[in-house]
């Protein structure tokens, strides 16, 4: 049988590295992982206790509301108050999301269409590339280079947005971004917001990091800026702000009409997260404020065993000022290998998985990506036998 859209998706690359570092621990090998974004810090312990309080209620197994229970939507806006000055109606600006993966995908249909285009970073989190695909639409692959070059980025998007044809109806920014860890300032994502103001183009901005920063810098939200919810929605995640990655929860906030599109798009294709998840989220976020100050300083600390320890062994990386990633050029040695083949490498020499950049689109096929997902100690051993197996870099 022939499938619509599945052909047109590439094999997703990670794939592969998961599969030589399951043959190496079958093996018997400690292969230190450091490849998958998966967050292994517990979620709050409060988010557990309601959970469990609400799920022994059998009023709450029934279906529950698509667009989220009203006190989970008044919560998020309670929060982006108190954490970015920014006031949001709960009832026409805020939309609960089963992840912020599921919301994105589903926002891509009803922005987009064959014939539409949109523009994306490259490289990107593959659904970023691959959501206005699945919708039917062209991508205009727009470099985002790296660190805190978020600032470039913006002005790539203007330009490219003038010299293409059809002109992109959608532009999709993630700051902190991941897999680079590029950042900007709220400056420049004011000027963005004023360029597309004048024409008519929608901002998608998937902040996914919001809350995991360093060094004192606080990653600003796109709705701070003036006139913001004229053309902008953001997509707010709690999977690692408050690590209940599982837990599937999420929203779209912003743009009221965009909002409402999306919500009767969700309105055919689910009735919301298990209502007991939801009243759990609501008490994290009315409770937990704390929380993702103390997921920080385990990131920040791990980020510069992380950058540290490269560095100790010649390998020179951007020390990033958010996520929970640290993008690496792979060293001049070994660059001629390209992302697969070095990483496939560096589990077979090193002991150590990480993604290929390859898998963030052909313009991360010089980097790999290492997630903070281990302790320091477990760090310290994934740069030893990076140190042992790298040999071209003495």
């Amino acid at each position: 049988m022939e499938f619509r859209r599945i052909p047109g998706l590439p094999p997703y690359v990670f794939t592969i590295i998961d599969g030589i570092k399951l043959e190496a621990r079958r093996a018997g090998r400690d292969v230190v992982d450091l490849g998958f974004g998966n967050p292994d810090l517990p979620s709050p312990a409060i988010a557990v206790e309601k959970l469990g309080e609400a799920a022994r209620n059998s009023r709450n197994h029934r279906y529950s509301a698509s667009r989220g229970i009203p006190k989970l939507r008044q919560a998020l806006a309670d929060h982006y108050l108190r954490s970015f000055g920014v006031v949001l109606d709960p009832d026409t600006e805020v939309l609960s999301t089963i992840g912020a993966k599921e919301g994105f995908s589903h926002l891509m249909w009803v922005l987009l269409q064959p014939g539409d285009a949109a523009i994306v970073p490259t490289p990107s989190y593959p659904i970023h590339i691959w959501g206005p695909y699945l919708a039917g639409a062209d991508t205009r692959q727009v470099p985002i280079g790296g660190g805190t070059g978020g600032s470039g980025y913006i002005d790539r998007v203007m330009e490219s947005w003038e010299l293409g044809w059809p002109r992109p109806r959608v532009v999709v920014l993630s700051f902190p971004h991941n897999p680079t860890t590029t950042t900007v300032e709220l400056a420049d994502l004011q000027r963005l917001v004023d360029w597309a103001r004048e024409r008519d183009v929608v901002l998608v901005h998937d902040f996914a990091y919001a809350d995991v920063s360093f060094d004192g810098w606080r990653p600003p939200s796109i709705l701070q800026c003036v006139g913001a919810k004229d053309v902008a929605v953001e997509l707010y995640s709690m999977t690692k702000s408050f690590s209940m990655a599982g837990w599937r929860v999420a929203f779209l906030a912003g743009r009221p009409d965009v909002v409402a599109a999306l919500a009767k798009l969700k309105s055919y294709l689910d009735y919301g997260t298990f209502q007991p998840i939801q009243i759990a989220a609501t008490v994290v976020l009315q409770e937990a404020g704390q929380f993702p100050a103390e997921v920080n300083a385990v990131y920040e600390s791990r980020r510069n065993a992380m950058v540290d320890g490269l560095d100790r062994i010649g390998w020179e990386v951007h020390r990033p000022r958010g996520t929970m990633f640290v993008w690496a050029r792979i060293p001049e040695p070994y660059r001629d290998m390209g992302s697969i083949e070095f990483a496939t490498h560096l589990v077979q020499q090193c002991d150590v998985a990480v993604s290929p950049g390859l898998g963030f689109g052909p313009g991360g096929d010089e980097y790999v990506r290492f997630a903070l997902i281990e302790n320091e100690q477990r760090i310290a051993q994934a740069v030893r036998g990076l140190r042992k197996g790298l040999t071209r870099l003495e």
